[in-house]
Order: structure tokens, then C-alpha cells, then sequence
């Protein structure tokens, strides 16, 4: 019997009971969609954090805070390690800075604190660095400073509550109006001695204006100062970075700091790809290092459980739909008695009346998978859609920005329509045996 003829004598045994046969379709449908549907909270939940994980680091970056030897535990890094991490393979560029206190910057009737900070502005440009304004310092008395510095200067007098609005902004009439960029501005260095607060003004040139950064959350107020700024610092309050003692202990010891010691050194990659082979180097050579590669790793794994899990749960209502199927098969296998006692009067190999009944179950597996993946792309859509204006009017919550609910990858229905498919044919092949056993004498005598 051929292939063909074995799809036609399926076709016309399924139309006898056409009430039957839908209703199993229709539950093994509902099954599939709700395994998807499930599991796709699971993708879209990780789909969603993997993003805001990705929108709030720089993908290339590689924090490296220190190293760890053996003998001398763990240190700050210097020149020397800078050096070493510049001939590492596929390095873009390394940044290194140095911190120094908050202080106060005086711009004409104008203040604000900020933090200055020591940076090697050529590393900083090839790591991507971008001005909104001006240009970089070309000597040791011109400043970069932050998008937001601007926006941090009020008027010189005591806080109060006037100067600021609702959201803690500082309200437009009081906001510094004038161009920034060439002013000149008072930088003031704090130190204590005799018990007495001394104040060394540095004055310096704002040269330029950093980016607006990307990002709403990130505010950017930083000043970028030169080494030979650090230097007047240092040599005003006789300690490394311009550290201030404690008034009421003159006699603390201060930490005794390398010139070419840095607070903060971050390596950039020249792509994504290249962050994982940068880091395994580092390892290997006792550099411990953070980047966005090893929080996606975390969530990874976590979400990879969760996801097993769902599509466990996911297949249990699978398994309960081939209850049904199964039922189908031993009742079609009890009606069509007599047309397999005829197939084996006339010689019929009773692995093609086996076959004939797998090809039916698989067909209701595979069409029921077929329409439960359809309307799950439907529910997904509309709980991407639906929900949000669900949780906004009912708890008036705003959902996230960008928040997916719902997401169903490509890899989803094919996993759905193996498990449904594998089930289904388990769940035929009982009946399937039971057909080849039929005696065909009591068939005829439409009896089983």
C-alpha cells in the first residue's frame, strides 16, 4: 500500500467522525498554545532584563579594580599593568583615572559641588568620549566638565528650599544662563590645620562640555582636571589626592599613594565578541574583572531554569490532551474493525496497519500544534499590548520602558511541536498495536 493511499484512507476515516476529531485537535491546540504561552513570559522576561542589562553598560567595557599576588594580596594598578593591558589583543583603548575629593566650584555669582577627577584624555577620546561643546585641555589649567555641571549651579547663598522645584531641580530663574565654555572658574581646596579650615583657590578654564549622556538615569557633573592641577592640590594640602584629615585626629596617617596609582581603569574591547577572550586573559594572569558578559552569564543560567521549568509545566497539559487522543485511537481502532480484518483478508502487512494509525495521531498532534502556535502568536501579542494598559489603569502603575511580557522565539514552537508530536505518537502507538492484533474473522463479523 502506498504512502499516498495510506493519507487518503486516513482522510476518509477522519471525516466519519468529524465532531470527534475536532474537539481532540482543538484540545491538544489549547495545550500547545498554553505551553508557549507560558514559556514565553519566561523569554520575554529575560529578553527584557538582558536589554536593560545591555542599555545600562557599555558592552565593551571591562572594569578592572585591581590584582591579586600571591604574596602581596591584592593591589591598585599602575603604569606598568596599564602597559600590560594595551598589548592584550583585540584592547581598544584603556582608561585610567584618579579621584579626588568633592569640592567647590565657583563660576561669577554662581556655585556647585562636584567631583574632580584626574583622567588621561587620549584614552578616554579612543574609548569613545564625545563633546557637546568646545574642545579637549591643552594645558594643566583647562577643565572638562559634565553635560549636567551646568545645570548643578546656583546662585551664592545658603540652600533654602526657593531655589529648588518639586523634582529637586534647580528652578530656571535661578539657573547659571551664560556660555560656559571659556569661563573661568574657581576651584576651592579645603584643607585643616590648627583646627582651622583653609581655603586655596585654583582657577581654572572650562574648554569643553562632555556629551549628554544616553541615558535619562545617568547624571554626569564630574569635572576632568590635569595631572599638574592634582600637583597644586597635593602640594596646598601636603596629602596624596588631596585627602583631608580628620580635624579632631591631626595625627592620622594617610595612605601612602603612587604617583601612578589609579583609582578606576577600565579596558574597552573592539567588539562584544572580544570581551570574553580580554577577560580570560585577565584571569589567567590574576586580574580580576567585571563587565556586562558576566551579569548576562548570571542571567543566563537563572533564566535557563525558569525557562526549562515553564516548558516542563508547559508539557504536563500536553500529556493530559493525549489522554484524549489516546481515547480517539482505541474508539476509531474499535469502529474501523472491520476495514482492518478486510486489509489483512487481502494480504496486508500489518506494519502498514500500524503505520496507518500513527499517521492519523500524528496528523491530530501536528495540526493541533499548528493552530496552538497561531493563536499563542495572538495571545502574545495582546498581552504585550493589553497588559500594560491593564497594570496602568487597575493599579496606576507605569510598567517599564520597554518591558516585554511576552516573547516567542522561533526555537519555542519547533521545541512545542517535538514534545507535542512525540506525545502524540506515544499516545497512538497502543492503539496502533492493538489494530495489528485484530482477528479477522471477528472483524468481519464487525466485532473486535
Amino acid at each position: 500500500m502506498r504512502l499516498k493511499d495510506q493519507f487518503q484512507f486516513v482522510r476518509q476515516n477522519m471525516k466519519k467522525n468529524r465532531t470527534r476529531m475536532f474537539m481532540t485537535i482543538l484540545a491538544t491546540a489549547m495545550s500547545v498554545a498554553f505551553l508557549i504561552v507560558l514559556a514565553s513570559v519566561g523569554f520575554g522576561l529575560h529578553k527584557s532584563i538582558v536589554k536593560e542589562t545591555l542599555e545600562r553598560r557599555l558592552v565593551t567595557e571591562i572594569e578592572v579594580p585591581g590584582k591579586e599576588e600571591p604574596n602581596n594580596g591584592f593591589r591598585q594598578l599602575t603604569d606598568e599593568d596599564i602597559s600590560y593591558f594595551e598589548e592584550i589583543d583585540e584592547v581598544k583603548a584603556v582608561t585610567r583615572r584618579k579621584t579626588l575629593q568633592n569640592y567647590m566650584f565657583e563660576v561669577d555669582d554662581h556655585q556647585t559641588n562636584a567631583q574632580a577627577i584626574v583622567a588621561h584624555m587620549p584614552s578616554e577620546t579612543k574609548a569613545g568620549l564625545e563633546l557637546a561643546e568646545g574642545r579637549l585641555p591643552k594645558s594643566e589649567n583647562e577643565v572638562v566638565v559634565g553635560y549636567h555641571f551646568v545645570e548643578d549651579l546656583r546662585p551664592n547663598r545658603e540652600v533654602s528650599e526657593e531655589l529648588y522645584d518639586e523634582q529637586g531641580q534647580i528652578k530656571e530663574e535661578f539657573r547659571y544662563k551664560e556660555d560656559l565654555i571659556g569661563k573661568k572658574i574657581t576651584m576651592n581646596v579645603v584643607k585643616f590645620e590648627d583646627g582651622k579650615e583653609m581655603i586655596e583657590p585654583l582657577e581654572v578654564t572650562v574648554v569643553g562640555i562632555r556629551q549628554k549622556p544616553t541615558k535619562d538615569w545617568v547624571y554626569d557633573s564630574i569635572v576632568f582636571v590635569s595631572e599638574g592641577v592634582l600637583k597644586q592640590v597635593e602640594e596646598f594640602t601636603g596629602t596624596p589626592r588631596g585627602m583631608m584629615k580628620d580635624p579632631n585626629n591631626p595625627d592620622m596617617e594617610l595612605p601612602d599613594i603612587p604617583l601612578d596609582q589609579y583609582d578606576q581603569v577600565n579596558i574597552y574591547a573592539k567588539d562584544m565578541e572580544a570581551v570574553k577572550d580580554i577577560t580570560a586573559v585577565l584571569e589567567e594572569n590574576n586580574y580580576p574583572s567585571y563587565s556586562v558578559i558576566n551579569e548576562l552569564k548570571d542571567i543566563n543560567v537563572m533564566f535557563t531554569i525558569v525557562k526549562a521549568g515553564l516548558i516542563f509545566i508547559g508539557t504536563i497539559a500536553i500529556i493530559i490532551a493525549s489522554i484524549g487522543i489516546y481515547n480517539t485511537m482505541t474508539m476509531a481502532v474499535t469502529e474501523r474493525a472491520p476495514d482492518i480484518g478486510i486489509m489483512k483478508a487481502i494480504g496486508a502487512n500489518p506494519k502498514t496497519i500500524k503505520k496507518i494509525f500513527l499517521l492519523e495521531s500524528s496528523y491530530i498532534g501536528l495540526v493541533g500544534a499548528a493552530i496552538g502556535t497561531l493563536v499563542a502568536y495572538g495571545i502574545s501579542f495582546i498581552v504585550n499590548f493589553g497588559l500594560p494598559l491593564i497594570i496602568k489603569q487597575a493599579f496606576g502603575e507605569e510598567p517599564p520602558e520597554g518591558l516585554i511580557f511576552s516573547h516567542i522565539p522561533y526555537t519555542l514552537p519547533i521545541i512545542s511541536f517535538i514534545i507535542c508530536y512525540l506525545v502524540t505518537i506515544l499516545s497512538g502507538l497502543r492503539p496502533a498495536q492493538r489494530a495489528t492484533k485484530v482477528d479477522v474473522l471477528q472483524a468481519m463479523r464487525r466485532e473486535v
